[in-house]
């Protein structure tokens, strides 16, 4: 009997102070080794000599932005979350909404798409861990190409999480980034671990964050005036923006510009 039960225990547990799902009452749940935090439901079974102690992790408390364009999707991961009691404390459908919020509201984790209007998740990224330090960043993609997740963690990310696999993993990527590690979905590279790890730098930027926003605007299709009115800024200054972005990359025509954005990972073609 007590050798069945230390089974059964075995299988819900990984190595100590990882997370497994477990079941309870018919209701799927996670269960955690660990001293830290509110325990809940603790449950210890004693079998030959040994001693395991399960623990219910508790969420309460943690707060969370989702920012993506879609509204379907946030709504999915926002149904996840509070499953687990996770509180979703504001939403954002654009990279410059996200930051907003998170100024305003300093969340525990803001969740981030990669390609969203106005600014993309990863210059988002940027932002928000100047006005917000303490909040930590998932990414959540399709995009598996070392190139984005590299950015991504020279941005200030903690966690990148691919789309398909976010109805399982994104839970445990908000209890691994709030730990103050970092979360990457299984598929990302090894060498993109390795080079994050041994902390090779990031290619230099040519442009200020203000101007990676001005060129995806316009390769948005975004006019001068639409640009200033987005940003805050006047029509002149967008244009001077605009002019400096040109002389950087001594590119001097609009379509070179939204190819140059394009390849950059600044927008996507749709």
């Amino acid at each position: 009997m007590f050798s069945c039960m230390l089974e059964l225990v075995r299988s819900l547990l990984l190595d100590a102070g990882e997370v497994r799902r477990g079941h309870r009452s018919g209701r799927e749940q996670r269960y955690a080794v660990s001293k830290e935090g509110v325990v809940v439901n603790t449950l210890t079974i004693l079998g030959n000599g040994t001693s395991f102690e399960m623990r219910q992790q508790s969420h309460e408390g943690l707060r969370v932005v989702l920012a993506d364009d879609h509204l379907i999707l946030r709504d999915g991961l926002k149904a996840i979350l509070k499953e687990e009691r996770i509180e979703v404390v504001g939403e954002a459908s654009d990279g410059l909404e996200a930051i907003i919020l998170c100024g305003k509201l300093a969340p525990d984790v803001a969740v981030l798409d990669i390609f969203m209007p106005l600014l993309n998740g990863i210059d988002a990224a940027r932002e928000i861990s100047k006005i917000s330090p303490n909040t930590k960043i998932i990414i959540l993609t399709m995009m598996i190409e070392d190139r984005y997740v590299l950015s991504a963690l020279h941005a200030g990310v903690s966690g990148y999480v691919l789309k398909s696999k976010a109805a399982s993993t994104l839970v445990d990527a908000v209890d691994t980034v709030c730990k103050g590690e970092v979360y990457l979905s299984t598929g990302v590279s090894k060498a993109v671990v390795n080079a994050y790890l041994t902390r090779v730098d990031a290619p230099i930027e040519p442009l200020s964050i203000r101007e990676r926003q001005v060129l995806q605007l316009i390769a948005e299709g975004k006019n001068v005036k639409e640009i200033g009115g987005i940003l805050g800024i006047s029509a002149k200054t967008a244009e001077s923006h605009r002019t400096n972005i040109m002389n950087k990359l001594d590119i001097h025509d609009v379509a070179g510009l939204v190819r140059y954005a394009i390849r950059e990972g600044l927008v996507q073609i749709e």
